[in-house]
Parts: C-alpha cells; sequence; structure tokens
C-alpha cells in the first residue's frame, strides 16, 4: 500500500509541475491566442488531475491530512469554475446552469467548514487554524462572488470574462504555493498566505484595467 501511495505522490508531483509550467506560459502569452487556448487547457488538466491524487492520497492511512485534502477541492472548483465561465461566452443570453451553481455550492460549503474548523481550533490554539480560515474566508468570498455574478451575467458585458480571469489565477495560485510548501518544503504561515496575497493583487489591478476597457478579449 506504502509503495502505492508513494507512486501516487509522484504522480501528483508531475502534474502539479506540469500545472505550474504551462499555468506560468498562459499568463505571459498572449490573451486569447492559440498558445493561450493550448496552454491554458494542459493547465486545467494538470490541476485537476493533481488535486483529484491528492484528495485519495489525503485520505490514505499514514497520509491524513484535512486540510491539504480541502485545498485540494479549492483548488478543482477554481479550475471547473474557471472553466465554465468561458461557456458562457459564446452564449446570446449568458446564464449559469446547475452545473455552475452546484460547483459555487459545492466550494461554499467546503469554505464554511473550513471557517467552523479554524474557529474551533484558534480556541483550542491548534496549529493551522489561521490557515483554514484564511483559505475558508477566501474560498467563501469567491463562490458567494460566483452566485453574484450568475445574476448580472446578461446585464454586464463580458462578466464571464472577470469570473474566468480570477478563478484561473487562483488556480495557478495554488499551483506556485504547493510549488514552494511541497516542492521547496518552506511550510512557513506567511508562504501559505503570500502567494495568495500577491496573486489577490494581480486580479484586482486586472479587474481594474479590464473596467476602464484597457484589456483584451480572451478564449
Amino acid at each position: 500500500m506504502e509503495q502505492t501511495i508513494k507512486i501516487l505522490i509522484y504522480i501528483h508531483a508531475f502534474f502539479g509541475g506540469l500545472g505550474l509550467i504551462t499555468g506560468l506560459i498562459s499568463i505571459f502569452v498572449k490573451k486569447g491566442g492559440l498558445n493561450h487556448k493550448k496552454t491554458g487547457k494542459v493547465f486545467s488538466y494538470s490541476m485537476v488531475l493533481s488535486s483529484l491524487i491528492s484528495l485519495f492520497v489525503a485520505r490514505m492511512p499514514g497520509h491524513e491530512n484535512l486540510f491539504l485534502f480541502l485545498i485540494g477541492v479549492f483548488t478543482i472548483y477554481l479550475v471547473l469554475a474557471g472553466n465554465r465561465a468561458l461557456t458562457l461566452k459564446s452564449k446570446i443570453k449568458p446564464k449559469a446552469d446547475r452545473v455552475d451553481k452546484s460547483i459555487s455550492g459545492a466550494m461554499l460549503l467546503a469554505s464554511v467548514a473550513m471557517l467552523v474548523i479554524g474557529g474551533i481550533g484558534m480556541m483550542q490554539k491548534v496549529d493551522q487554524s489561521i490557515l483554514y480560515l484564511f483559505f475558508g474566508g477566501f474560498g467563501a468570498f469567491m463562490s458567494l462572488k460566483d452566485f453574484q455574478t450568475f445574476r448580472i451575467f446578461t446585464h454586464q458585458k463580458n462578466a464571464w470574462l472577470l469570473s474566468h480571469l480570477g478563478r484561473m489565477v487562483g488556480a495557478l495560485i495554488a499551483s506556485v504555493t504547493a510549488f514552494l510548501v511541497v516542492g521547496i518544503h518552506i511550510g512557513t504561515t506567511l508562504v501559505w498566505m503570500m502567494p495568495t496575497i500577491l496573486g489577490t493583487a494581480f486580479i484586482l489591478y486586472w479587474n481594474r484595467k479590464f473596467t476602464k476597457g484597457k484589456m483584451l478579449q480572451v478564449a
């Protein structure tokens, strides 16, 4: 069993590394171009596969880690929600369906669970409690923002674009964080949180640039 888990960890690391590389490339190439689309697809598949494997490993005997399990759920949500936003571009009257709402609803439930665990942990002075609160709050904000966006797709032009940008950059943040924490073994609270803080600033920058009419169409 342990040998099987070890192999799964290697596969998880491979797809995680592939996701990190292709995700960074997709950030710098021309948005909407062929290279952006290709690297975006590889990034999406790689991150989902890597995260699915992490869900399995995080529940195996001797490797139980609820926090990493929930982070895996968070990453899958970001990739799925980011790609689902693209499907709204081609619709005459963009409207979120049950799949979109289910993805965001599942993330909201996971975020509430993280907040509860973090809150209880803080009272009991348990390690990583602040990380549960941080990522739980971030996940709750993004999933609630989804439901707000679902209501304005038909009124706000290119709302799908802002949703796609925010979720896919969020998934890249998860990849960078995993590299820092697992790849080079820097697992401090600051390292866990800093990529998300910097990534959020990046998202806000592009959102502001987009609202001023300076951002190009993508996908």
